[in-house]
């Protein structure tokens, strides 16, 4: 392939605020897709397909570079695209870091489609990337069997290089290059959908060269996303993101933290010079960037979202950093981590849903415990407790526990399966990989916050080893009954713990 310069003229929102200019590329290395396609959101009617153009597939200095030039997502439900749908041609420009994203429309439920990215540096120079595959929702209507995984904690820096001082816990498999074993077992599994909780990428570890600027931010994706079990992963399993803390700005941060010391408002810091931490915004516009997880033509989009997966089944999926107040204020009323319009849409949305299961998937717990320490979710004493507490009193005036409704979170580096003393239950994934898994906190432990056991425990992870959550729900046409298995592997497929839920339509 020949070296390339383009120029990118391309209309955007303006929250990307995107640029045109001209972009020379190194001759050095062929136009490749280092981090694989992708496909997200999965609705039973639409997708948001990405992909990103880069500079060969290996990482150079830390780094994968990207490549400017073109693309266009091919899209058929046969494998031979013998009638294929192509989207329009995107440009891969700098100021997006290189990726090409779209959300495609008018897709058939539950049915098996195949895409794949045509790229080069004009087009009439392309080549093809791989065939992927995603399935759609079957929607409300149709009743199938669905399954999917749902994992936190996906620490690159402790995998590969120990967590707290070189060489401590990292991972020493001949495999190491590939990326996690957990994502080879999930691709194994071949669920129907991904859930990323939070937590996907560390800007702030290793805590000596932690992520500030646009360009640092990014490079955490980039090496994240170019491992080879992502590409395999997610060339065949649709994915759906939340973000935390570790993937908006750093541990336990708010929109509200001060920037080199002054107190100042989510707009006043849009883009401040960036010499000790990301600001609110560049968190925020750097998770719409790097997954795919809203339309890239929405100019005001939010991420808290439900998805009716089938007609059993209903997931929502939560915002807890854009809205929360200052994590230090005192709690109490005033004192939210979800913010007044997320809690009535929440809210709202429960009520009409008629799916037979619910389950609310949040990147933080709501049940625990936690270390008493904290401060930073709906668990925590000093946090955002109250909240929780007239959540949980909302679900109980309405009659939820009689209403098949569930709660899965991230964010808690061991696996949990506990029961809040209102009697909801809660389901902790633990952290993907054994190098970010900590040691559990059971109900009753000194200097948590159930010091005196309110919360009952059906499991609590013994030792300390990464995995997730697998929920597998399973319908019964000849009694009309529908069973949901919570599922704890470890990242070698091991089985750990089964709680399996039964209901009738």
């Amino acid at each position: 392939m020949k070296p390339c310069s383009v120029i990118v003229r391309l209309q955007v929102p303006l929250a990307f605020c995107w640029l045109a200019v001209c972009f020379p590329l190194q001759a050095q290395q062929p136009m490749d897709l280092g981090q694989g396609q992708m496909a997200g959101e999965v609705t039973d009617s639409s997708v948001i397909l990405q992909s990103r153009l880069t500079q060969g597939n290996q990482l150079v200095d830390g780094d994968l570079p990207g490549c400017g030039g073109i693309a266009r997502f091919e899209l058929a439900n046969e494998k031979n695209f013998q009638t294929p749908r192509s989207t329009e041609w995107i440009e891969a420009v700098a100021p997006y870091d290189y990726i090409v994203k779209t959300k495609v429309h008018g897709l058939q439920p539950g049915t098996r489609y195949y895409y794949r990215l045509r790229y080069g540096a004009d087009q009439k120079n392309t080549r093809l990337g791989r065939t992927c595959s995603f399935k759609t929702l079957s929607g409300p209507e149709i009743s199938s069997p669905t399954s999917f995984v749902v994992v936190t904690g996906m620490a690159y820096s402790a995998f590969h290089y120990g967590m707290d001082s070189p060489g401590q816990d990292m991972y020493t498999g001949p495999d190491k290059d590939l990326g996690y074993p957990a994502l080879a077992t999930i691709l194994e599994m071949r669920p129907d959908f991904f859930v990323g909780t939070g937590d996907n990428v560390y800007y702030d570890h290793p805590i000596a060269t932690r992520a500030r600027t646009q360009e640092e931010l990014r490079r955490k994706w980039h090496e994240q996303f170019g491992q080879r079990r992502f590409v395999d992963l997610f060339s065949q399993v649709p994915t759906y993101w939340e973000k935390d803390d570790h993937d908006h700005r750093f541990n336990d941060c708010d929109p509200w933290t001060p920037v080199h010391g002054k107190h100042k408002t989510p707009a006043d810091q849009a883009d401040p010079p960036l010499t000790q931490q990301p600001s609110n915004q560049l968190g925020i516009r750097t998770f719409w960037e790097q997954v795919p997880v809203v339309d890239p033509s929405e100019q005001e989009p939010v991420t808290y979202r439900t998805h009716r997966v089938s007609r059993d089944l209903q997931i929502w999926l939560v915002e807890g950093r854009d809205y929360r107040s200052p994590i230090h204020s005192p709690d109490g009323p005033e004192k939210t981590l979800w913010g007044k319009r997320q809690i009535e849409w929440l809210q709202t949305t429960l009520l009409v849903s008629d799916a037979t299961f619910k389950i609310l998937i949040s990147p933080t717990p709501l049940v625990g415990p936690d270390s008493g320490t904290k401060r930073d979710n709906h668990a925590n004493i000093d946090g955002y407790r109250h909240e929780a507490n007239e959540f949980f009193a909302w679900l109980t005036e309405h009659d939820f526990l009689n209403k098949h409704f569930y709660l899965v979170c991230g964010d808690r580096h061991w696996q949990y399966h506990a029961v809040h003393p209102s009697g909801f239950e809660e389901f902790s994934c633990g952290a993907l990989c054994d190098a970010n898994a900590f040691k559990a906190i059971p109900p009753g432990q000194p200097g948590s916050t159930d010091p005196t056991g309110k919360i009952k425990h059906k499991y609590t992870q013994v030792g300390q080893s990464g995995g997730f959550l697998k929920v597998a729900i399973t319908p019964h046409s000849e009694s009309e009954s529908v069973d949901a298995e919570f599922l704890f592997y470890d990242e070698r497929r091991e089985l750990l713990y089964r709680a399996c839920k039964g209901a009738l339509r």
